[in-house]
């Protein structure tokens, strides 16, 4: 009998790691109305990019190295096959992932991760066919983009992918943790925002494509650790923001062939206390539309313009990691005009936030047992 009862135990156990979630809402107080907070599936260890299949299903990495497909009522696939071999250490792991904009015909996705190299990792952009039949799987892998410079030990790989209306591919890579001036060196793609086509050819219309000594793929130069891009809708431009040390997290809309100053300029300081920057402003070096200092440890980004909150039109939101909220910011053009940081009762490290096609704010929470939120309004 102790047999028996101990296989059903188990049985039961693996019947309800297959089952989806149940539905957990809780209600949060914001500036603009209450907000439901409803967790859509949980279990995922440190899920780090979310993106939204036309079916209603959803995308989501995990940094060990792990793509899933999530169904709206919370249930895991089984790991997608076919996903390269990750360096799944430090900050790196498999992190981005973004549908092509015609994915309803071409199944294309494209996913950023640290890819191992003799000394380290290094950012790298693929894409792949997604099969995302009963057992899900890649087709037709290709590596698209590899970072070239000194390679990372495991810190700031950048990896945020946005696709522009010409099906061009921005990607933010990181400075690899160095205070060396490797961001300033067009020689390399250390500290950078590179835009490349998606087959990884280099547009001809690049900043640097005819300059001697530089890499054709830069866009803009002088980031330190860019975890948050986004287009803005009302202009078509990129907005991105990045990671500063002891101070100076940065929002910057980068434009081909300019300097965004990492480390020649800036607002904080290093860990240790000791002076990083020359200055906060330097000529030919762009200024950030804000700062944050202290830091909000910035991971994630995205416009509102959904229909179930009317306020939050326009709207910018950000999640933070160290100070473990939501930042919602009002502008006016490019100028932020008022900040309202929310939902800091989860007492959740945010590391994604999307714009969902159902009006929802989405959410990716970074830990070990990660989960992903809806935000809706309370009625």
């Amino acid at each position: 009998m102790k047999r028996i009862a101990a296989a059903l135990v188990l049985l039961a156990s693996a019947l309800l790691a297959g089952a989806p979630a149940l539905a957990q809402v809780q209600t949060f107080r914001s500036a603009t109305g209450n907000l439901n907070v409803e967790t859509v599936a949980g279990g995922l260890a440190n899920p780090w990019s979310l993106a939204f299949l036309p079916d209603g299903r959803m995308l989501v990495t995990e940094r060990p190295g792990r793509l899933r497909i999530v169904t709206r009522d919370g249930k895991l696939s089984t790991p997608v096959a076919g996903v390269p071999k990750v360096a799944a250490r430090g900050q790196g792991g498999l992190l981005d992932v973004i549908v092509d904009r015609d994915f309803a015909t071409n199944r294309t996705l494209y996913f950023c991760y640290a890819d191992p190299v003799e000394g380290g990792a290094q950012t790298a952009l693929a894409r792949a066919v997604l099969d995302a039949g009963e057992t899900p799987k890649l087709e037709g892998f290709r590596r698209i983009f590899r970072q070239e410079g000194l390679p990372s030990s495991g810190r700031h790989f950048g990896c945020r992918i946005v696709q522009t209306p010409d099906n061009n591919l921005f990607l933010t890579t990181g400075d690899h943790g160095s205070e060396s001036r490797e961001a300033q060196n067009l020689a390399n793609h250390i500290g950078k925002i590179v835009r490349v086509r998606p087959d990884g050819t280099v547009p001809p219309d690049n900043p640097f494509v005819n300059r001697s000594g530089a890499k054709p793929e830069i866009w803009s130069y002088g980031h330190r650790n860019a975890q948050g891009a986004t287009l803005n809708p009302a202009s078509g431009k990129l907005w991105m923001h990045e990671h500063g040390p002891r101070g100076g997290d940065e929002i910057n809309i980068p434009q081909a062939g300019r300097n965004y100053g990492w480390p020649v300029i800036g607002y904080g300081i290093d860990y240790s206390g000791a002076k990083i920057h020359e200055s906060t402003h330097k000529d030919g070096m762009e200024q950030p539309i804000v700062q944050w200092t202290p830091v909000i440890a910035p991971s994630g980004m995205a416009f509102y313009a959904g229909d179930l909150f009317p306020r939050w039109k326009g709207n910018l939101f950000i999640g933070g990691l160290a100070t473990q909220v939501v930042v919602r910011l009002e502008l006016d053009g490019e100028k932020v005009v008022r900040e309202e940081r929310i939902l800091r009762e989860l007492g959740e490290r945010i590391r994604d936030v999307r714009a969902g096609p159902d009006g929802a704010l989405w959410l990716l929470t970074d830990n070990s047992a990660g989960r992903i939120l809806r935000v809706t309004p309370a009625k």
